[in-house]
């Protein structure tokens, strides 16, 4: 099998090639500049900045069997002024339109491109029970999603089967939400955000890599998948859980007012303050088994030494 990562140096790109490489998959990565590793074996350069990517290595580099498309910009790396929104919203449209465009001109175009989203597509809905047939959110992130999910539809015009993944919390002690957090609640100052009240729809890094991989097996399934487990918690439960995991307290609380002060009041809400309540039912109905759906149980095993 011969895979094509965009957003390999990312969290979930770099699990996923490491998984890959583990079973002996080749892989060819998307990168920015092909030679700062030393070599320029299995990579491609592109720019989505510029509209500009290696056509003829790409062509030289396939046949494709799937291609993982998770470049973007972070979300939550930074402030949002309205020039950092318009970097995270081009980060994925932009990028997006240039692989599909550039796998469709390909002389062999692969026959799956499995496209990273957000339940971000959502927006804020409170305890509302969401699935992939919910309608999408009016809000920053939700608007993001569309778009970006709008450019990833293009390649199922184009013959190839087409998977929108909508991630929620990814747990890792590696990165993400999770891992920026840990350094507080191994001071035995960590807690809940705001309320605490607020849905947090969550899986596990291992299993969004088997979901991925589901997701190109399966050669049946298209469109939107939700990549989360049947048990959303509240960010409540998820503080009262890193603690026991820790062995460390977990009641204290960061006052909502407190966050918007330091976020902004959009980035706030929209990151912190709100959730979605997501289930898996495309995953479900397909018959896919998460390895970890009990929060307790997952979050020891994500924070257990190595």
């Amino acid at each position: 099998m011969n895979i094509l990562v965009s957003g390999s140096s990312g969290l979930i790109g770099s699990a996923l090639i490491d998984r890959m490489t583990a079973a002996h998959r080749s892989v060819t990565r998307l990168v920015r500049d092909p030679f700062a590793e030393g070599s320029d074996t299995g990579r491609v350069s592109w720019n989505p900045d510029a509209g500009t990517i290696d056509l003829p290595g790409l062509d030289r580099a396939g046949p494709f069997d799937a291609v993982v498309h998770l470049a973007g910009a972070g979300i939550g790396d930074k402030r949002w002024s309205p020039a950092r929104k318009q970097v995270i919203l081009e980060s994925r449209t932009a990028s997006t339109g240039l692989l599909v465009d550039s796998l469709l001109a390909l002389s062999a175009p692969p026959p799956v491109l499995i496209s990273a989203s957000a339940v971000g597509y959502y927006g804020i809905r409170g305890d509302e029970e969401l699935t992939e047939s919910s309608s999408a959110g009016t809000d920053f992130l939700a608007e993001v999603c569309r778009a970006w999910e709008g450019a990833a539809v293009a390649a199922s015009r184009g013959g190839i089967r087409t998977v929108v993944i909508r991630t929620g919390i990814v747990l890792s002690a590696s990165g993400g939400a999770l891992g920026k957090q840990l350094p507080l609640f191994r001071l035995g100052v960590g807690g809940r955000m705001g309320s605490g009240n607020q849905f947090r729809s969550w899986i596990t890094l291992d299993d969004e890599i088997r979901v991925i991989m589901h997701c190109i097996e399966d050669a049946d399934l298209s469109g939107p998948v939700n990549a989360t487990t049947p048990v959303p918690a509240t960010d409540g439960e998820l503080a009262k859980a890193i603690g026991a995991a820790l062995h460390r307290p977990a009641v204290l609380a960061v006052p909502a007012a407190a966050l918007r002060l330091v976020l902004g009041k959009e980035m706030a809400e929209e990151l912190v303050l709100g959730g979605q309540r997501v289930l898996p039912a495309v995953l479900t109905a397909r018959g896919f088994t998460f390895a970890h759906s009990d929060l307790g149980e997952a979050v020891a095993s994500v924070l257990a030494p190595a």
